[in-house]
């Protein structure tokens, strides 16, 4: 006997998430440029002896743009994922308080 189950029921996909498989890879392939980029940034900040303060700033900043570009809404996982790490770059490379 077939019942027919309600949508979003039956599938491996939350309900409202239909994404084709290009899409899927697309955003892999975006996560895969942030992840590399605040690797990057990460490296400069931590790394560059000629670094100042203020140009590793324009960075951070710089990089929150890129991500929010790419990713127009998830400014919260960003300042939940990569920020907390570029602050403590920061104030590890400037002694900061």
């Amino acid at each position: 006997m077939n019942i027919p189950q309600p949508a979003g029921q039956g599938s491996n996909l939350p309900p409202g998430n239909h994404q084709t498989p290009f899409e899927r890879e697309e955003e892999a392939r975006k996560i895969r440029r942030l992840q590399l980029m605040i690797s990057m940034v990460s490296s400069v900040i931590s790394q560059d002896p000629n670094l100042t303060l203020e140009e590793a700033s324009e960075l951070a900043a710089g990089a929150k743009r890129a991500a929010l570009a790419m990713f127009p809404d998830k400014e919260l996982a960003y300042d939940l994922l990569y920020k907390p790490r570029l602050q403590r770059l920061m104030r590890e490379r400037f002694r900061l308080q």
